[in-house]
């Protein structure tokens, strides 16, 4: 009864956040999506025990959260990506792929060591432990869904209490600098010419909600019929397959006796997104694939990332990081500062003609999650006419082999490796990443765009050009 109070209470603040964007210009003007600010009600109500009264539980939102964490990946893995057409079209979002994959894993070394100096500086006047702070390219990097599972593993290894809660309000943080800042910025790249198409944002957009004339695109198509199953019930039911077999099968990995090989185990979401991998394969090789609509399965990844958003912010416990809340207000903005140097400076070099659409895209990703990005990217590019949206999900090509820091941080919070061999591994991911942007894409010596100037010297017709010079 408690699952289902919560979840219909988590559905009753996303249809909050929808009506007050609607209503209100200044979180229209802003388009804070609605799982933030229903999210936001739902703290306030949750810490003012209005909710609690009736039957919405702290550990069910943590619960929610990991779960629906772990059904989005599978979602993500059931689904077929889009493919590139055109030579060019495709050597620009190989390269910006690319690059943007190793800021990501430039940032996810580096967070962490901001984070850990800034609470080793500051953290001893409040009680909280330095390493508290490792766990902020979780929920900065990667989002809500990690910081709240990675959380909930380290705080089990019962040396640092409340750490689960201390990943949800970094996570939480997260997603607020990604739009209060990305923003604006994305605003000021259109009215600066700094993006390559840009144009005015609908009505539409700006409240949210489509007009009937509006209307124009569909959520999937019908491959099954009613009588017998409806379409939608049956990719669930793909998803549900997917769950029944990710759980035993980390169940089964967690019994090796490898202690970095149980904390992959550890992960359902993880191995979820290879579980759902493994079954398209199988529904491609027999045939089954026709009857499953990808465009379906992504709004199935839609509905769970916007009600796991929401009830992070929802699980947020005051009474827990109340004491701990001005440390951590300093360090997310400490790194959030470092986060956006690092991605202009980076954007700034790749040598594109998209590369303001990469900024907020690497902006929204690495302080939210990839949505927040192609988010951003849409306020200046909303037909998609760029590459920089189909890169933020080809980024993840070059950033799958640093999300095994991970394991490690783990190891360590757990006590199971030594702080010195953490540190090296950052280091060495982040002296990588930065070897492959330098030698082997010949970074940019030149700026594509000056933010502050306000100033563009790439143009399409300059990358048209190299395109067609390098194709003779």
């Amino acid at each position: 009864m408690t699952l289902m109070v919560s979840i219909s209470w988590i559905g009753v603040m996303l249809l909050v956040g929808v009506f007050l964007r609607s209503v209100l210009k200044p979180l229209a003007n802003i388009l804070v999506p609605a799982c933030v600010t229903g999210g936001v009600v739902g703290f306030i109500l949750m810490n003012t025990g209005i909710l609690t009264k009736l039957g919405v539980d702290f550990n069910m939102l943590n619960m929610i959260v990991t779960n629906l964490f772990t059904i989005t990946f599978i979602s993500m893995g059931l689904t077929a990506t889009p493919k590139e057409e055109g030579v060019s079209t495709g050597k620009e979002t190989f390269k910006g792929s690319m690059a943007l994959g190793m800021v990501w894993d430039i940032l996810y070394g580096l967070q962490p060591l901001v984070g850990f100096g800034v609470l080793a500086l500051i953290g001893g006047f409040f009680g909280m432990s330095a390493n508290y702070g490792l766990q902020i390219p979780f929920a900065f990097c990667q989002g809500p869904g990690q910081s709240t599972t990675f959380g909930g593993l380290i705080e089990a290894g019962g040396l640092m209490p409340g750490a689960q809660q201390v990943g949800i309000t970094f996570a939480v943080m997260g997603f607020v600098f990604a739009f209060l800042i990305g923003v604006p910025i994305a605003k000021y790249g259109m009215k600066h010419k700094l993006a390559t198409f840009p144009r005015e944002i609908s009505p539409g957009i700006k409240k949210g909600v489509f007009e009937p004339h509006e209307q124009t695109q569909s959520t999937g198509m019908m491959t099954t019929y009613n009588g017998n199953i409806d379409t939608l019930a049956f990719n669930l039911a793909l998803v549900g397959l997917g769950y029944v077999i990710t759980h035993p099968l980390c169940q089964a990995i967690q019994l090796i006796p490898i202690s970095l090989v149980q904390t992959i185990g550890s992960m359902e979401f993880f191995v979820g997104l290879f579980v759902g991998y493994a079954i398209k394969f199988v529904m491609d090789k027999t045939g089954v694939k026709k009857y499953h609509d990808d465009q379906l399965q992504a709004r199935i990844t839609g509905w769970g990332t916007d009600f796991m958003i929401c009830a992070a912010f929802m699980a947020v416990q005051l009474a827990v990081v109340g004491k701990w809340m001005i440390p951590i207000m300093v360090t997310c903005v400490v790194v959030g500062l470092v986060t956006f140097a690092v991605s202009l400076f980076f954007c700034q070099h790749i040598g594109g003609a998209y590369d303001f659409e990469r900024l907020l895209g690497m902006w929204g990703c690495a302080t939210g999650t990839c949505p927040s990005g192609i988010a951003l990217i849409r306020i200046v590019d909303p037909e998609l006419r760029t590459t920089a949206a189909a890169e933020m999900g080809a980024m993840n090509a070059w950033m799958t082999p640093v999300t095994l820091l991970a394991p490690f941080c783990i190891e360590y919070c757990t006590g199971h490796m030594s702080l010195g061999s953490l540190f090296m591994w950052y280091v060495i991911a982040i002296v990588a990443a930065t070897a492959v942007l330098f030698i082997l894409r010949g970074f940019s010596r030149k700026k594509s765009f000056d933010l502050f100037k306000g100033e563009r010297y790439l143009t399409l017709e300059d990358i048209q050009k190299q395109h067609a010079a390098s194709e003779k």
